[in-house]
């Protein structure tokens, strides 16, 4: 892999290609993550990052497409197919939902590592590219890490502002509690409350109305959104 150690989640219900796919991308230099059901996957998806989506649609508790519906709620992570069905309907409908790409079972695996590679670099590329969000009176110039709330300065700390940025540069999205602690505290940290100590601090200072926010949306037992930018 050429982005430095992606954390991959593979779903799919035959255990001989979760141990295949593991291995092969393990070797690659990523972390893989698996799961055989629908409900295993939107858990992991909903309560740690990952970095890119290889699923397959034919899955015992739940349609592969269905499960891209959901995900696209949540992350903008690549997703890419890999599935047995090769009805042109199957493919249109998993890119409609948001797949990022589709392969047809039996692949080549330096086919896969390669699709897999260009849609890291996508995603990468496109962070990159963000320097600056603004929405409901809030302004963040990522390159200067200045924060400014209806135009006045907002002195943040350094984690106040890294969970922020966190969160702006995935406006619109559920960000996951694991996910801002990993911004905050690179992983260190685990305890959760930490994350909402620090939230309630930002709102403190970003919000129009801390006890009502309209920036900073909890989303329950997941993490959290901030509204999308202008």
């Amino acid at each position: 892999m050429s982005i430095d150690a992606p954390r991959i989640l593979v779903v799919d219900d035959e255990p001989p290609i979760l141990r295949v796919l593991k291995s092969s991308l393990s070797s690659a230099g990523a972390e893989v993550v698996t799961a055989e059901t629908a409900e295993t996957a939107l858990r992991i998806v909903g309560h740690g990052a990952v970095d890119a989506i290889l699923l397959d649609l034919g899955l015992p508790d739940s349609d592969g497409k269905d499960v891209i519906g959901q995900v696209r709620q949540w992350t903008a992570a690549p997703i890419i197919v890999l599935s047995a069905r090769h009805e042109p309907e199957e493919r249109i409908a998993a890119l409609d939902l948001g797949a990022n790409d589709y392969l047809i079972k039996p692949f080549h695996m330096g086919e896969l590592q390669a699709r897999l590679r260009a849609a890291l670099r996508q995603v990468q590329q496109s962070r990159e590219a963000v320097r600056r969000y603004a929405g409901c009176g809030l302004e963040i110039d990522f390159d200067a890490r200045r924060v400014e709330v209806q135009g006045q300065e907002a002195q943040l700390t350094r984690k106040e502002y890294e969970l922020l940025a966190c969160l702006a540069r995935n406006a619109g999205q559920v960000v996951s509690h694991k996910q801002l602690l990993a911004a905050g505290w690179g992983g260190a940290v685990s305890d959760t409350q930490f994350v909402r100590v620090y939230v309630g601090q930002i709102r403190q200072k970003v919000e129009a109305d801390p006890s009502a926010p309209a920036l900073i949306l909890t989303e329950p037992g997941i993490g959290y959104r901030l509204a999308a930018g202008d």
